[in-house]
């Protein structure tokens, strides 16, 4: 199995309000960048609208290691997904979670791949990292 490398991120100008996602694809020697915006958003919105687009991006099932800089979207896809599905995508105190349209995307994206979570931290220099922040950031400002 091929592994790529998936770098996200997510922008918004504003929380709520004009947003932008990159997610930036890595196999071998070959790069692919994918991005794009909403007129009104949120910064998670568009966290999670970079590895949704990001895992779609892939036409087969591959292992991928996804880099993130969201602690929400990380946590969500390895600490508490399974109780949200558990509880019909409910919290613990029974409210509908946020962003469910988006973590159910997410989820069915997940279970065609093999995915291991990678949190980096956001705006410390890391190339990749700063490249697809860039993008998102300019998508945001369409």
């Amino acid at each position: 199995m091929n592994i790529i490398k998936l770098y996200t991120d997510g922008a918004c100008s504003g929380n709520p309000g004009p947003g932008g996602w990159a997610a930036l694809l890595i196999s071998n020697n070959n790069e692919k960048m994918l991005s794009g915006h909403e007129a009104h958003t949120t910064n998670n919105r568009m966290e999670l609208q970079a590895a949704i687009q990001g895992l779609k991006g892939l036409k087969f099932g591959c292992e991928v290691i996804l880099y993130t800089d969201s602690q929400y979207v990380k946590k969500g896809m390895t600490e508490w997904i399974g109780n949200w599905k558990k509880r019909q995508w409910k919290t613990a105190d029974n409210k509908p979670i946020k962003n469910q349209d988006l973590w159910m995307m997410l989820d069915l994206e997940v279970a065609r791949h093999q995915v291991s979570w990678q949190w980096v931290k956001g705006h410390s220099g890391h190339p990749e990292n700063d490249r697809v922040d860039e993008a998102a950031r300019l998508e945001s400002k369409k």
